[in-house]
């Protein structure tokens, strides 16, 4: 069943989107457009402080409390989360899972810490992946700004061993583009990749959505350009998904698909 994810990367308290992680455009208010995607019929949200590794901070906390008292889907916080405290700090004010790239790169052994004391289930690993080869991608840390010379499909595997549960993977190349997702990135990772994984950057139409779905091992969309600038709405993708015979989810709020 595929989930259709919302993310927002925040920056100074609003909803920022750029192109490969560049060029910073504030789009809105991150609780009145989460709001938005969840009454539409998100399965998740995903927060994501998209300078907080930069300023070694978390400035979003406010931000999630205050959602998670209004929306009742799965939260995941990313960005800036370096240690228990920061990760127990965020799932005390309503988060689900938390995402880790930065800390887990610089040390890998706290994704074992993480999982081991939070649960699998609620420990995420996100991946920025650029293009290196015509078979290689690299993981890179600071929203896409910093190389770390590890080979994306090696580190998700070393990652699997510590304990993580699931995988967020986005395209670097792709992000923001509205061209379409990187395939061959995907159909590699989706082949080695044994927890649920989701794939974002690069997703324009419904017909870039309908071809991840086909890839198996793919288990969610991650949506962001498309949603801001209103491309694309949720109700709409999950129309054309159903009709399309693919089996997602039910709106929260029981919007009828056949409808």
């Amino acid at each position: 069943m595929l989930r259709i994810i919302s993310r927002l990367d925040v920056k100074n308290e609003t909803v920022v989107k750029g192109i490969h992680f560049e060029g910073l455009r504030v789009v809105g208010n991150p609780i009145k457009m989460a709001t938005k995607y969840y009454q539409e019929g998100a399965d998740e949200i995903i927060y994501v402080d998209a300078v907080a590794s930069l300023y070694g901070r978390n400035s979003i906390l406010d931000i999630v409390n205050k959602s998670a008292e209004k929306l009742f889907v799965p939260l995941t916080v990313g960005g800036g989360l370096r240690n228990l405290e920061d990760i127990a700090r965020v799932l005390a004010i309503g988060a689900d899972k938390v995402a880790i790239n930065t800390a887990a790169i610089q040390r890998p052994e706290f994704l074992r810490e993480a999982a081991q004391h939070f649960g699998s289930q609620c420990i995420v690993l996100s991946v920025q992946a650029k293009k290196r080869s015509k078979h290689t991608w690299e993981a890179l840390t600071e929203s896409g700004r910093e190389p770390t010379g590890k080979n994306v499909l090696e580190w998700i595997q070393k990652a699997e061993t510590l304990g993580i549960g699931e995988v967020l993977l986005t395209s670097v190349d792709q992000d923001g583009t509205k061209l379409g997702f990187d395939i061959p990135l995907i159909e590699a990772c989706s082949t080695i990749c044994n927890v649920p994984l989701m794939v974002g950057g690069g997703a324009g139409n419904t017909k870039d959505i309908i071809e991840i779905s086909k890839i198996k091992g793919v288990d969610a969309v991650v949506l962001a350009s498309s949603l801001h600038y209103d491309l694309l709405t949720l109700a709409k993708i999950k129309q054309v998904l159903f009709k399309a015979g693919i089996s997602i989810r039910p709106n929260p709020l029981n919007t009828k698909l056949s409808e």
